[in-house]
């Protein structure tokens, strides 16, 4: 994509972020969660269209529980919300993301600091609370971005919310394609010293993507501790991304 409509694209995605807070601060105190996910989605497809991303869906996640999905970019909570809007459990540095990062906390993310054992404790409690009252939530259990080519091992630790609420738990692979040759872009990761506008800039120039999400099926716990039960579900979402 040339530089000029990149650079377009990226106006209108800022206007769309406006938008959101808008929404965010005018409707979403006078709806129910249901409205309020409707909404996310609407906006979430609307955004995709805007900077030339292409939706294609595998499945999708039909009932509540938790969901796990490798991680590759900021790109992923748009895309997924797209095809299944959820809650998300994302890292507390996310909030200083400029604009989006207050649509995020919005939106109703549970903000996790990954380093204090603590606090890991409290979002396990919090999900595990949110999975007992019926609700989806969403984890990347790599704990971070990576390359797209390879799966990071999978923490297990907020597995154990799924096992307190004795909860499903949903495998979800994440692919982006070029939609020009069908192979997999790099050009959404969001990595290393990678700045958010950098890596925007960095996949609107790429041209056009296809974003691939498969939902697998879902697993329950069946005796497993967190840890066997996270690489089992790691091992899952490799092959949705590899059958992609």
């Amino acid at each position: 994509m040339s530089p000029v409509r990149a650079a377009w694209r990226i106006v209108l995605g800022v206007c769309h972020v406006l938008v959101g807070l808008r929404t965010i601060a005018t409707q979403f105190n006078r709806v129910d969660d249901n409205a309020r996910q409707a909404l996310v989605q609407t906006w979430s497809v609307q955004l995709l269209c805007l900077l030339g991303v292409e939706l294609h869906k595998q499945g999708s996640v039909s009932h509540p529980g938790m969901v796990v999905a490798n991680h590759i970019s900021w790109l992923d909570i748009v895309v997924m919300n797209a095809a299944n809007p959820v809650r998300f459990v994302s890292k507390s540095d996310v909030k200083a993301w400029p604009l989006v990062g207050k649509l995020i906390v919005g939106a109703g993310t549970l903000f996790i600091e990954r380093t204090n054992r603590r606090d890991a404790m409290r979002v396990v409690h919090q999900i595990a609370t949110f999975l007992t009252d019926g609700k989806t939530v969403a984890v990347f259990p790599e704990g971070t971005t990576g390359n797209s080519l390879e799966l990071l091992p999978f923490h297990a630790n907020l597995f154990q919310a799924a096992i307190a609420a004795d909860a499903q738990v949903w495998p979800v692979g994440i692919r982006y394609l070029s939609a020009k040759t069908g192979q997999t872009s790099t050009a959404p990761a969001y990595i290393g010293d990678d700045t958010l506008v950098g890596s925007v800039w960095r996949t609107l120039r790429q041209g056009p993507i296809k974003a691939v999400v498969s939902v697998g099926t879902p697993q329950t716990c069946q005796a497993r501790d967190r840890r066997v039960w996270a690489s089992d579900m790691q091992t899952e979402v490799g092959r949705l991304i590899a059958s992609t």
